[in-house]
């Protein structure tokens, strides 16, 4: 019989219920204890959803409080010396520290650097390493879930990050091979496997997601080490899980390594199958990836059917396993909790709960069950809906990218033209300061944004509290000397939702949360159609702070590629189609704030290295279509207009020719979580233009001092020209609170007038 599985589940809960509980006991309201409570219960509601909707069995130690990666780490206590203390004192606040950054009671601990989880928009912390690192089992988390699952009555399948990922996705502090310490690693991966058989696991799900990249000899070895170490230990079955990809070349090595059964995933990777049918040992399960686990469309599931029933023909049906193409972590919950979308939008969609119905479906026609046929014909249908849809294509956007021409992607004049024209006009000093952009969301921010929203506050009532919020905004920055001020964005609600609610094409959920980062979730707009502007969407505010000040004022906007790729994009048309789209209509707002005198305007573009295909023989056609995008989001404009950009927790080096090639005049990124590594990749390529360096870590609640930041600065200025250095925070304001706001901004500018005294 065809099992039905999955190899993750969201993790916050529908309403968010995770984030709740951690940002309450992250503020002392609510105990360790209760946390753990909320956790519990949310493990148990989605094992008992996923059985609801078809599932044979349910994936355990998929759950984490912040970061599976995390999670990992302290599993095998890879953790720095700095933070044993307090874990083995309070494992919980020690493993919030390495999350978080911890400042109390004279302990001052920076969070792990953190970065993308491959080419998603989740961020995963990154194990720090050394050459003597020694590994052993701290805790038992993934046993203790098996048998909460087991006790509860569910058929669960613990889910492992594997040795060679994990390596592969750490860094080591000291410059040594990542891989050498795999003869340590893999003793207590055997321990582990060993306490999972006996408390009764019949198969481990080990990811080992890194097959899908480019990998080398070196690589190969290490695989080969670590399965042929881990064959002959007493354990479970293996289910290797490779995801985001194909394997391509790196299949035959996957094939051959001594483990029970192997995921594939064959949405982005469907070529691959006949291949993967010839390469699997005889008696190996394959799991199948059929539906897609990172968009939420529905899926074609007659094609998915022909894959299924062309893969049982081979392996046979007891060996075959319908699943995802990889964990439903990067979707929300259950499409049913939304009672607003238009009723053709809706049936087009699929949730997690939905994506698991769906295989359910494919099982049941693969074997003859009833009802099969007929959920099949409502899936045709549904697809044949959405195809056919008016609300879908517009001519007149066709017609305006095809008179798209190489000018409408170049500046008038080159860069040090244009700085010539911007220094005189904007007059800044030495070291000009600024911020990325928001300020803190406070509870009353969005308390006042809801009543809005629900009518309890009226349109004007609400606009008198945003002028007011603005103008406090306004005043504090120049009180403290900002250079470059911005307005805030208090009536911003994400820097992509906000953006999408007043484009075409766009829709939106009420509860279609996704996991970014530990609490942090965000609701990804939908983009099911041609996209366009039909008017101004941020001029109005700009306009408005900066008739409040003398100074510049920056005006705000997200990119098209981070628009792009935090949303979720309409899979019926090229993703370069959909972003040149997107581009278009944020060119109209670029130039509208020029003509409104906003001087300096920010093109975010956080997601250009995120978006970055796996495969590096895949990259220049990407970075080609992306850089494009973003010049002609930013080239209508004159050469006096300064355009800024600002990227985070990127691995520059992969992409500097790409940034250069975005020319624009000023780039602020992430760099204090790795003590300024990452400019190293600028500095390298001779970055011509001008850098903000990040000078402290905004996804920390802890508050640097000044000489922190001036360490940074002049880390900096040692390898950079000083008319080049920005000086701002790695990222935006708005997940803090106005105290260490307001404590942070000022040593940084006082940091700042330090570095221009000498």
């Amino acid at each position: 019989m065809t099992t039905v599985t999955n190899l993750g589940f969201p993790r916050i809960g529908a309403k968010r219920e995770l984030k709740h509980a951690l940002e309450a006991c992250w503020r002392g309201e609510t105990s360790a204890d209760q946390l753990q409570d909320t956790a519990r219960d949310l493990r148990q509601r989605h094992w008992r959803l996923q059985k609801q909707a078809g599932a044979d069995t349910v994936p355990c130690n998929d759950f984490s409080l912040y970061d599976h990666v995390l999670d990992t780490a302290f599993l095998f206590d890879a953790i720095p010396d700095r933070y044993k203390p307090l874990a083995d004192r309070d494992p919980l606040a020690g493993y919030f520290a390495l999350a978080r950054g911890l400042q109390k009671d004279g302990v001052d601990l920076h969070a792990l650097e953190m970065t993308k989880w491959f080419d998603t928009n989740y961020h995963y912390l990154v194990p720090e390493l050394h050459r003597d690192q020694r590994f052993r089992l701290r805790g038992d988390k993934p046993v203790a879930e098996f048998l909460e699952a087991k006790a509860q009555g569910f058929n669960a399948r613990p889910v492992l990050l594997g040795p060679v990922s994990f390596l592969l996705l750490s860094k080591t502090v000291d410059g040594s091979d990542r891989l050498a310490l795999l003869d340590r690693l893999l003793p207590v991966y055997a321990e582990l496997l060993g306490k999972l058989k006996d408390a009764g696991a019949e198969w481990v799900q080990i990811d080992e997601p890194c097959l899908v990249l480019d990998q080398d000899a070196d690589d190969h070895a290490a695989y080969r080490m670590a399965y042929a170490a881990l064959a002959n230990v007493p354990r479970p079955k293996l289910l290797l899980a490779t995801y985001f990809g194909a394997l391509n070349d790196n299949l035959a090595l996957a094939a051959s390594l001594p483990i029970e059964g192997l995921h594939v995933d064959l949405v982005r990777g469907k070529e691959q199958l006949d291949a993967v049918l010839k390469a699997l040992p005889k008696q190996r399960v394959l799991s199948l990836g059929l539906i897609d686990g990172r968009n939420i469309w529905r899926s074609n599931l007659n094609d998915a059917l022909i894959l299924a029933k062309y893969a049982s023909g081979h392996v046979g049906a007891d060996h075959l396993w319908l699943a995802p193409s990889c964990s439903l972590l990067h979707v929300p919950v259950d499409l049913a909790s939304e009672k607003s979308l238009p009723g053709d939008l809706h049936s087009w969609l699929s949730f997690a709960r939905q994506k698991i119905e769906e295989l359910k479906t494919i099982a049941d026609s693969l074997q003859g069950r009833p009802g099969a046929g007929l959920a099949l014909d409502v899936a045709r249908d549904r697809l044949e809906s959405r195809r056919r849809s008016s609300r879908v294509h517009k001519p007149e956007v066709a017609a305006r990218l095809a008179a798209l021409t190489e000018a409408s992607a170049q500046r008038g004049s080159g860069y040090q033209a244009r700085r010539s024209l911007q220094q005189a006009a904007l007059n800044l000093p030495a070291y000009p300061t600024t911020t990325i952009g928001s300020f803190p969301q406070t509870q009353e921010v969005r308390e006042a944004r809801a009543k809005n929203k629900s009518g309890t506050l009226s349109n004007a009532d609400y606009d008198a509290f945003l002028a007011a919020e603005t103008e406090k905004c306004v005043r504090f920055q120049e009180d403290i000397g900002i250079d470059v001020l911005v307005h805030g964005e208090f009536e911003r609600n994400d820097m992509v939702e906000y953006f999408g609610e007043q484009l075409e094409g766009f829709a939106f959920t009420k509860l279609g949360w996704v996991q970014s980062y530990g609490s942090r979730c965000v609701k990804p707009p939908i983009i099911y159609g041609d996209v366009t502007r039909p008017q101004p969407m941020t001029v109005r505010w700009s306009q408005y702070a900066q008739s409040l000040t003398g100074k510049p004022m920056k005006g705000m906007l997200t990119g098209p590629v981070t628009v792009l790729q935090w949303s979720f994009v309409r899979d019926d048309q090229a993703r370069s189609q959909t972003c040149r789209q997107i581009a278009l209509a944020l060119r109209d707002e670029v130039t509208d704030l020029e003509v409104a005198g906003i001087g300096v305007i920010q093109i975010d573009e956080p997601a250009i290295r995120e978006g970055l295909p796996l495969r590096r023989g895949e990259w220049k056609a990407y970075l080609d279509w992306a850089v494009e995008c973003f010049r002609i989001t930013a080239s209508g404009v004159a050469d006096v207009t300064q355009i800024h950009t600002h990227m985070c927790y990127s691995e520059f080096n992969d992409i500097m020719e790409a940034v250069a090639a975005m020319d624009a005049d000023v780039i602020s990124i992430e760099t204090s979580r790795s003590r300024m590594e990452l400019l190293d990749a600028f500095v390298k390529f001779r970055y011509p233009n001008e850098i903000g360096p990040g000078v402290y870590d905004i996804h920390s609640p802890r508050v640097p001092d000044g000489q922190e930041m001036l360490d940074l600065l002049k880390k900096a200025r040692a390898v950079l020209a000083p008319e080049q250095i920005w000086v701002n925070p790695d990222c935006g304001l708005k997940t803090r609170g106005w105290p260490e706001t307001r404590a942070a901004l000022t040593a940084m500018v006082a940091a700042a007038k330090e570095m221009r005294a000498g």
